[in-house]
Formats: structure tokens, C-alpha cells, sequence
């Protein structure tokens, strides 16, 4: 828990009140590898920060799911517009190692916003985050080629490289695994 507070110490300070308050509503929970954290059709009730372990966004198809995202410790991990509209996800989130979570329910985070000063700078923070994250790849996916984004991982984002399936990445690239394949038999 002390590594939320000082995730959110680097974004505003926080006084112990607000603290005792916000660390009160959070839960821990650990989920095993292969797990889903959400189910698509299910409403995501909580704000979670990952503790540790490494999580994928995902729609599942029949012949293989659509990966999107990836989230690391010390990340925060939602369904978020399922969590702000409290509408059914049309995604999944799965553990795709063994992961712990520290979560605040939707009704909790309310309160929090409406009963704490610091409240609403962390939940604008998040939300910001989770936004500016999704655009970045939108826009990667419109403007760069396969083997420029892949290459932009490796500086950018070395820990997907180094501990995420091939198939998980390549899908997350836009491409097939085989077209992965001959993207790093080119740059090896």
C-alpha cells in the first residue's frame, strides 16, 4: 500500500486524513495467471493499481483475440469506461502473470472525491494517464508500419519485449505472429 501513497505523493502530497480515508476503501486482491480481472458483458466496478504482475486488454475472437493493451506495476489497471459510464465492458482484462491489485469500488471513489481535497487530483491523474495512453497507440496504429511500432517497443517499452508472449505482442502491433517472426528476423 505504501507504494500508492508514494505513487501519489509524486503527483500532489497528501495529507494523513485524506490518506487514512482513501487507503481505507482500498482492497487487496491476488488473481493467478490466466485469470480475468473482467469479463466482457460485465460492468467494471473498480480502479485498480497493480501491486505486481502484468495484465492484457483484450477482445476475444475465434481465431485469435485482438490484444490493445498491457498494464505493469505500479500502473493502474481499469475497464474505465465500463467503470465511468457503469455500462458492460465489450473487452477483457486477464492476469497474464500472477498479479496483486490494490482496488476502490465505484461507490467508494465517489466518496472519496466528494469527501477528500486530494480526491479529485488523483482521480483527474488517472484518468489522464489511462487517456493519454490510449490516444499514443491510436495514433501509432494510424501513422507508423508494423516494423516501426515493434521498433518503437523495443525503446519505449522494453519490458513488453522481455516478458510478453510473441503471439500477445504481435497482436498488439496489428499483425500475425509469422509477420512478427520475419519483422525480427530482419532486425536481429
Amino acid at each position: 500500500m505504501d507504494q500508492i501513497r508514494k505513487y501519489f505523493e509524486k503527483i500532489t502530497p497528501i495529507g494523513d486524513a485524506d490518506w487514512e480515508l482513501f487507503s481505507s476503501k482500498l482492497i487487496r486482491q491476488e488473481f493467478p495467471k490466466k485469470s480475468l480481472l473482467l469479463k466482457m458483458g460485465k460492468t467494471e466496478n473498480y480502479l485498480s493499481f497493480i501491486e505486481k504482475g502484468i495484465v492484457r486488454f483484450y477482445i476475444p475472437k475465434d481465431e485469435q483475440d485482438v490484444t490493445f493493451s498491457f498494464s505493469f506495476a505500479n500502473e493502474f489497471v481499469s475497464g474505465y469506461d465500463s467503470f465511468l459510464t457503469q455500462k458492460p465492458s465489450v473487452y477483457n482484462i486477464e492476469a497474464i502473470t500472477e498479479t496483486a491489485l490494490w482496488r476502490v469500488s465505484y461507490e467508494d471513489l465517489q466518496m472519496i472525491y466528494a469527501g477528500t481535497a486530494v480526491g479529485n487530483i488523483i482521480g483527474r491523474n488517472a484518468s489522464e494517464g489511462l487517456y493519454l495512453e490510449g490516444l499514443k497507440r491510436e495514433i501509432s496504429l494510424l501513422t507508423e508500419t508494423a516494423e516501426e511500432r515493434y521498433l518503437k517497443l523495443l525503446t519505449d517499452q522494453p519490458k513488453l519485449i522481455q516478458e510478453i508472449s510473441l503471439k500477445y505482442l504481435a497482436s498488439y502491433i496489428g499483425i500475425t505472429p509469422q509477420a512478427l517472426s520475419r519483422i525480427r528476423r530482419r532486425i536481429y
